[in-house]
This record gives structure tokens, C-alpha cells and sequence, in this order.
């Protein structure tokens, strides 16, 4: 099953200039549960993901009372520069929402 398909709620945004955030919030307990469990989110599968350093990432945390997980990281460029490809970091989710997970 693709993430997207477990997971309602698939979002990116800004969190300030310099960094984006990732939510990913479930409606099924126990698929976030066993999401959870399965240790497959982590800073080794988002740094893969994202083509970015370990170092980059600044949270990975999951939040059980909203059956869900954050993920903070370091842009490349500054929201707004040259180079931005995405001002909003509205788009930034695309790369979680094709992973293959196991529920």
C-alpha cells in the first residue's frame, strides 16, 4: 500500500524561511500504530527520499494523540530566493506520498 493511500492527511508547508514540514496524519489507529512500530520512518529513509544530509533534518517526531508524525528539514535555498522552486514548500510532500509501506 502507498502511503497516500493510508494516510488522509499527506501536507507540506513552510516552516519560516528557511525550513519545510512534513505532516502526515492517519485516521486508522492501528495503521499509524503499526507504521509507528515498524520503525520505517526515519532520518535514513527521508534523507534517501529527499536527496538531502541526515544533518538537514531537524525533526522526525510522532505525535500518538494525533495518529501522526512531523517531519522538519532544512531547505536547499531560502523561501523566495532564486533558485525557489516551491515559495509555499506547498509541494515538498510528493516524495513520502509513493512510499511503500507494509499495513
Amino acid at each position: 500500500m502507498k502511503l497516500y493511500d493510508a494516510a488522509p492527511v499527506l501536507r507540506s508547508k513552510n516552516s519560516g524561511p528557511f525550513e519545510i514540514t512534513l505532516d502526515v496524519l492517519f485516521k486508522d489507529p492501528a495503521v499509524y500504530r503499526k507504521i509507528k512500530d515498524a520503525g520505517v520512518i526515519n532520518k535514513a529513509l527521508i534523507s534517501e527520499l529527499y536527496s538531502i544530509p541526515e544533518e538537514r533534518i531537524t525533526e522526525l517526531v510522532f505525535f500518538d494523540q494525533a495518529l501522526g508524525f512531523k517531519i522538519t528539514f532544512a531547505r536547499k535555498v531560502s523561501s523566495g530566493t532564486f533558485l525557489d522552486r516551491d515559495v509555499y514548500g506547498a509541494q515538498q510532500h510528493a516524495p513520502l506520498m509513493n512510499l511503500e509501506i507494509d499495513v
